[in-house]
């Protein structure tokens, strides 16, 4: 349209500043939701799993993982939609692919988010029950029952916390105190 614009002197400027503004919202809200909400936790999760382990690689690929991607999408989109023009959004309704990549974003960064869970949540409970040989460990039994079964639950309450409107300070400072006193009773 701005071409156009250049082009024929006659052509109605508002109009592509309409168009504009009518497409920042939803696209936006696409952008924004995978690459701050799917793409950003994917690349903290290597980054940050590679950095606590003392590795230097851990902030070069989250830079990498977060960047690349980044800017490859916003130049091959800005390509695609100058070569296709107005009609590139009735065409990505149409076919579906809207839905399709959400949908996708949104199972990767649950992935993500699991995994995370599963490995930078370390919950142990030292207890034991019997005597001598016979002495069987309280998280021996938990993790037969199903690995990494304390993070998950404890995620799934903080979870369910944010999602009943707890303040996330109020969450952390709960936290800090089952920890403390749970170290303090010897649970922990």
């Amino acid at each position: 349209m701005e071409e156009k614009n250049s082009q024929q002197k006659n052509m109605d400027a508002t109009a592509i500043d309409n168009v504009k503004a009518s497409l920042m919202g939803p696209l936006a809200g696409l952008g924004d939701s995978f690459f701050w909400g799917t793409l950003r936790l994917i690349a903290t999760g290597i980054g940050t799993s590679l950095a606590l382990k003392g590795n230097i690689l851990g902030p070069i690929l989250f830079l990498l993982v977060f960047n690349v991607p980044h800017i490859l999408v916003r130049w091959c989109f800005t390509r695609w939609g100058y070569v296709l023009g107005t009609g590139v959004l009735q065409r990505i309704q149409k076919s579906g692919m809207m839905e399709s990549l959400t949908y996708g974003a949104s199972i990767i960064g649950l992935m993500v988010v699991g995994a995370m869970t599963a490995s930078m949540i370390d919950i142990t409970i030292p207890l034991s029950f019997g005597a001598g040989e016979a002495k069987t460990q309280v998280q021996d039994i938990i993790n037969d029952i199903l690995p990494c079964m304390l993070p998950l639950v404890s995620f799934g309450i903080v979870y369910w916390l944010l999602g009943r409107k707890v303040k996330p300070l109020s969450i952390i400072g709960g936290m800090a105190l089952v920890g403390i006193l749970g170290s303090w009773i010897g649970l922990f």
